[in-house]
């Protein structure tokens, strides 16, 4: 299957208005699961439709395997129809005239395949789908989860080269989702089809995805896997955005003075050295952790006394909420607090667990000297 390059992508609706998409450089590599991830209006869906054929590009190239789709310069344009492309829409499009199988050899019906070649794929598709059964049903005889499946599998029963979708689990409840969530990873290891999801959720790019595309106002912020997405943000945009719950920020204006920030300052200046344009530190909840003395902290570690303002059970877990030097710090735990509400305490985080962004909020690596002495 071929790779998706996009290379200077625009998208602008006129008017006057900003870019939709603003010069976006992505390669998709055959087989990825590649999600595009980022809040509402961030050029995500724009993105997917361009990729597709439905929506025109104003600048850019986009390139399918060896194959130009779209090219503004050189006036190249291949409908979506031509593109070998499979897109399952967020509102799942069925046909609610069709039978179940009817709706999935849809397709194969519009590329005149034949009929015993049409049965055997269709039947084969609905059977690794676990949708058999429902075959002569109608999609309102189903449920938003069974529908889903349906969409999916008249996708695939033509087997296209990519699979796009645009936020499909987005009206399912969370049971649905999270089954869904492991159907789609299942689909993409047993057909081996290269998939790109567009989702605002963080938790189906991080548990589906083996790249992650984070974008905000047109442009793409980072491009990693789930794991260099949250454990090395390249700015505080990816930093807060991604985790739940969210990544705690100490801003480290110098005018401010005192409390938590000025822990924060000597204690990067006695491990880092100084470090010019330095602008805030974000530490992960679950990198905090809690000590009831002072005894009970590594020496060498960033460390601050703290006061237990809230415990709030998650169900398996709890949040802890720190009072520091007047500011707030969340902790995520996995065993029962031994603190109550009103205990004074010490938090503690490990060096390596400090996130350090200049100014500009641009992630900084101490460790390389990447901001100048």
């Amino acid at each position: 299957m071929p790779n998706i390059t996009l290379e200077g992508v625009q998208k602008n609706y006129g008017g006057g208005a900003a870019n939709a998409v603003a010069s976006l450089d992505l390669e998709i590599r055959d087989g990825e699961f590649m999600c595009l991830l980022g809040p509402s209006g961030c050029g995500k869906t724009t993105t997917l439709r361009m990729i597709s054929g439905l929506e025109h590009p104003t600048g850019g190239s986009i390139r399918i395997g060896d194959r130009v789709v779209d090219s503004v310069p050189d006036s190249i344009y291949v409908p979506p129809e031509k593109r070998e492309l499979g897109l399952v829409f967020q509102s799942y499009a069925l046909w609610p005239h069709l039978s179940i199988e009817n709706n999935v050899d849809f397709g194969l019906r519009l590329r005149k395949v034949p009929r015993a070649e049409r049965e055997k794929r269709t039947a084969d598709v609905m059977d690794k789908l676990g949708i058999s059964k429902y075959r002569k049903r109608y999609p309102s005889e189903l449920s938003g989860g069974q529908q889903q499946r349906v969409a999916l599998a008249r996708m695939l029963a033509v087997n296209p080269d990519v699979l796009l979708l645009d936020e499909p689990l987005s009206n399912l409840d969370a049971r649905l989702r999270l089954e869904m969530r492991a159907e789609l990873k299942r689909i993409h290891k047993e057909f081996n089809t290269t998939i790109v999801f567009v989702t605002h959720d963080q938790w189906e790019a991080m548990t589906l995805a083996t790249q992650i595309a984070v974008m905000s106002e047109g442009e793409l912020q980072q491009l990693g896997t789930p794991d260099e997405i949250y454990e090395t943000p390249a700015n505080r945009f990816v930093a807060e955005f991604v985790g739940n719950p969210p990544i705690n920020i100490i801003e480290l204006a110098r005018e401010d003075g005192g409390g938590l920030a000025l822990w924060a300052m000597q204690h990067i200046s006695e491990r880092f050295g100084e470090l010019h344009g330095l602008g805030s530190v974000g530490i992960r909840p679950e990198a905090v952790q809690i000590a009831s003395s002072a005894d009970g902290v590594p020496d060498g570690e960033f460390k601050a006394r703290a006061q237990v303002s809230g415990i709030l059970p998650t169900g398996g877990s709890w949040i802890v909420e720190l009072d520091v030097a007047g500011g707030k710090m969340f902790s995520v735990t996995s065993l029962s607090p031994t603190l109550s509400v009103g205990d004074e305490c010490h938090l503690w985080v490990a060096s390596e667990n400090l996130n350090l962004f200049d100014q500009d909020g641009a992630r900084l690596d101490p460790e390389r000297r990447l901001v100048a002495a």
